[in-house]
């Protein structure tokens, strides 16, 4: 975005400063370092952001990673609003760059936390009783599995619960998750 052009610039320099390998996945300026993605650029309409890969390693001595919403579990992005910011904050991000690296050049993962999903009463319903539904659900992979929970969540309703299951139930079938086509 032409608004931020400015602050986008000179984090992609601090992101090639350090060592970074510059790619663009999923339309976004992505770096890489020991064959990992470490952190992703984006710009939206009241921010823009560096966000990393892995964010539960990070140490985050000053305090700058934010959540990028109610869903995420670990804070995982930097958030700017304006182009000084950065130039402000540039010691801290090429330390946070750097020790996502060294993360990454370690072979270094966060551990996998089992993660209970608590199922809408509807969703449960609708498993019980349709065994093909329930083996291809529980065939999702976790993440998956909480896209339905949220996309159920979302209405207050019982009736539109249960009508949201039945639109999905071919996508559950397909083993895809609720925001993929």
């Amino acid at each position: 975005m032409q608004r931020w052009r400015e602050g986008l610039n000179h984090l992609r320099g601090l992101c090639r400063q350090v060592g970074l390998v510059e790619t663009v996945k999923w339309g976004h300026p992505c770096y890489r370092h020991a064959d990992r993605n470490v952190v992703i650029i984006g710009a939206f309409r009241g921010d823009f952001r560096l966000s990393f890969f892995d964010a539960a390693l990070m140490q985050d001595p000053a305090g700058m990673l934010e959540k990028q919403g109610p869903n995420t579990r670990h804070p995982d992005m930097i958030r700017f609003t304006t182009a000084a910011r950065v130039a402000e904050m540039e010691p801290s991000i090429l330390a946070y760059l750097t020790e996502a690296m060294g993360h990454a050049e370690a072979g270094i993962r966060p551990p996998r936390a089992a993660i209970e999903i608590d199922l809408p009463d509807e969703l449960a319903e609708a498993l019980a009783a349709d065994p093909d539904l329930a083996a291809a659900f529980q065939g999702l992979t976790p993440g998956r599995q909480r896209s339905y929970v949220i996309h159920l969540t979302t209405t207050k309703s019982p009736a539109t619960r249960r009508a949201r299951i039945e639109k999905v139930r071919d996508k559950i079938l397909a083993g895809k998750g609720a925001t993929e086509r």
